[in-house]
């Protein structure tokens, strides 16, 4: 079966190749991406599956669902397809809709016998809200067993933990006052920020190694010679661990309500974007790499045991889930780069949505053809989360 799923593949490739070539030359940016996602529903529908347009609170978002004889395992497959502002597709999103339809369309057509179901998440503006964080709080992703994705990158291997993130925005608000004749009458919402800078580092000796805490000023006064009344604040705040993170976060509030009870002006706080760590499912990253290396995919590396933040993570969060990463750029190549729009419809690029659709159409026959299989997979991703709730 899993031959034959290959065959498909290869025999099909070219559809998808020139539709990953399309979506590259229309980039659209984030909840803007209505081009790609009528190229990618109107191959879904024309295969027979059922879409849905305009879901979980973003138009630009789509569910498409079909069942394979009498229904059961409900793999679940993510693309992206947004684009980076002043670069285009610098993040190889194109390659992500037409590799995540052509597997499923692939699964549809050859394991005609088995008994399953393929829902396919269309998720936009993953570079900057995240959609899939907001999504999940509508509801989306609770109607799939596992979560598959696909990912250009410099090298061909999955991923173990990320980093859960919490961006708040900070607003001071004080008193204005000539800073030379009447500063006893005003109140400085520069003082406040300072003082919240300054107890988060005091902070930073009193966590756990793998936290992170990054800020800046985003807005304070224009003149030396003025009390500054209003100031705006971005603080991010990361860790491997989100319920240790929400206890720093609680932290950090206190050290604000401080800074504001010192400089005796009022504050706000934002909650702008919050992202979950993942719960690592090593048997899926192992399943991917085995047929990977079956596969003889480009450049195999050994899983990044330690990456950035990536709203995926919530839904992984959720629900088991992995992410092949195919090389398809020189080895050290980084992402939002010149180098990935120059290879964007390389004949590299071409191949790695190919090779990177059999990895996640033979990974997806492996769950429904050995159900110990699926439920070791569920067991371990249980066994992980119960560990840090």
């Amino acid at each position: 079966m899993k031959k034959q799923l290959i065959d498909f593949i290869d025999k099909n490739q070219q559809e998808y190749i020139e539709l990953a070539n399309t979506i590259f030359d229309n980039p659209e940016l984030g909840l803007k991406e209505f081009f790609a996602q009528e190229q990618l529903t109107k191959l879904l529908e024309t295969n027979g599956f059922l879409v849905e347009k305009n879901v979980f609170g973003f138009e630009t978002a789509f569910r498409a669902v079909l069942k394979v004889g009498k229904g059961g395992y409900k793999i679940g497959l993510l693309c992206e397809y947004d684009a980076l502002e002043g670069l285009g597709h610098g993040c190889a999103h194109h390659m992500q809709g037409p590799s995540i339809v052509l597997t499923a369309i692939a699964l549809k057509e050859v394991l005609k016998n088995e008994n399953f179901e393929i829902i396919i998440y269309g998720t936009p503006a993953e570079e900057t809200i995240g959609s899939k964080v907001p999504m999940i709080k509508n509801g989306a992703f609770k109607d799939i067993d596992v979560a598959f994705m696909m990912h250009g990158a410099d090298k061909t291997t999955t991923d173990v933990k990320s980093l859960a993130l919490t961006n708040l925005e900070v607003e001071f608000f004080g008193k204005n006052a000539h800073a030379a004749l009447a500063p006893h009458k005003g109140r400085s919402a520069l003082d406040a920020t300072l003082l919240m800078f300054q107890g988060i580092e005091f902070l930073r000796e009193h966590v756990k190694d793998d936290v992170r805490m990054h800020y800046n000023i985003l807005e304070s006064g224009k003149g030396a010679n003025i009390v500054p009344k209003y100031a705006k604040v971005i603080l991010s705040l990361r860790s491997y661990d989100r319920v240790y993170l929400d206890d720093v976060i609680q932290r950090c509030k206190k050290i604000i309500q401080g800074a504001s009870l010192m400089s005796e002006t009022d504050y706000k706080i934002n909650e702008i974007k919050s992202l979950n760590n993942k719960i690592p499912v090593l048997l899926l990253n192992k399943i991917f790499m085995n047929n990977a290396k079956e596969l003889n995919a480009p450049n195999i590396a050994p899983p990044r045991e330690k990456t950035g933040s990536t709203d995926f993570g919530s839904v992984m969060y959720e629900v088991p889930g992995t992410c092949i990463r195919l090389a398809f750029v020189p080895e050290g190549t980084s992402s939002h780069s010149d180098t990935f729009i120059q290879e964007g419809k390389s004949k590299n690029a071409h191949e790695a949505i190919i090779m990177s659709a059999k990895i996640l159409a033979t990974s997806a026959y492996d769950l429904i053809n050995k159900p110990e299989l699926a439920k070791n997979v569920k067991e371990e991703f249980l066994d992980n989360k119960s560990k840090i709730d």
